[in-house]
């Protein structure tokens, strides 16, 4: 077995609004960072994986994403091993 360090990125879907992403573009614009374009916020997930095989802890994440740590409908997620 070896240890695998995978890291999942969840956003919001291009077409879903952003609220929070949108609050954040607001408040940097009022500080004087009128350079920003769009804002956009995510979450980052970090896990350890016990397992012998690359290719299958990816789609292990896979259906973690899909089960629980995204919402397919709202959400797109990037899976990287390090």
């Amino acid at each position: 077995m070896k240890e695998f360090k995978v890291k999942v990125e969840v956003k919001l879907k291009p077409v879903v609004l952003d609220p929070q992403g949108k609050t954040i573009l607001t408040a940097l614009h009022n500080l004087g960072y009128d350079e920003v374009e769009e804002t956009r916020v995510g979450k980052l997930i970090e896990l350890k994986v016990m397992d012998s095989n690359a290719e299958r802890v990816i789609e292990r994440v896979k259906e973690m994403c899909k089960n629980l740590l995204a919402n397919p409908i709202i959400e797109d997620f990037v899976i990287k091993i390090e």
